[in-house]
């Protein structure tokens, strides 16, 4: 992105998290993030009605990555290869300079900590290393817990902005320095 492009998926790490590139042995997890009630309780998209669903969004998924349009990491335990949820850097600006962040977690996992610790190397990999400088993230108002981890990680409430799509969605903004 930007002048600098990535010759190769960047692979992330924090202190108990690996971030890496989906791949097709993901496709159980991702069936079951994008199909789960819980998971999906605040999250307006289509469920996934079957592995194959999941596959077609992983194949998806890469192809976006091929062609710079998203960065999309499956997060894992270090250690073990078992996806536990995604983030993404998604929706980037036309000049490539603001993007919003997107994250999912399987509910056996929340209350941890791991989603604070990946928000904070996904924002500084955008903010250092594609030298983005806004991020925005859109969340339901009633998801508290989502709300609280983006208040954690220094975003604001945007009041101003409204969601165009949804309208139960509330919008915070990070920008850099």
């Amino acid at each position: 992105m930007n002048e600098t492009e990535l010759s190769s998926f960047p692979l992330l790490t924090t202190e108990r998290i690996l971030l890496r590139q989906l791949e097709e042995s993901d496709a159980g997890e991702i069936f079951f993030l994008r199909s789960d009630t819980n998971v999906n309780r605040y999250i307006d998209r289509p469920k996934a009605k079957s592995v194959e669903d999941a596959m077609e969004f992983i194949n998806k998924i890469n192809s976006g990555i091929k062609v710079n349009k998203w960065f999309y990491w499956a997060a894992s335990l270090k250690g073990d290869s078992k996806l536990i949820g995604t983030v993404c850097l998604w929706n980037f600006s036309e000049d490539k300079k603001a993007a919003e962040i997107g994250y999912e977690l399987n509910p056996a996992f929340q209350g941890k900590g791991y989603m604070n610790e990946v928000l904070k190397e996904v924002i500084e990999f955008g903010f250092n290393k594609l030298k983005i400088y806004k991020i925005d993230a859109y969340t339901h108002k009633d998801n508290v817990k989502s709300t609280n981890l983006l208040l954690k990680n220094n975003f604001k409430l945007d009041a101003e902005r409204k969601d165009k799509e949804n309208e139960n969605n509330i919008i915070f903004t990070l920008r850099r320095g």
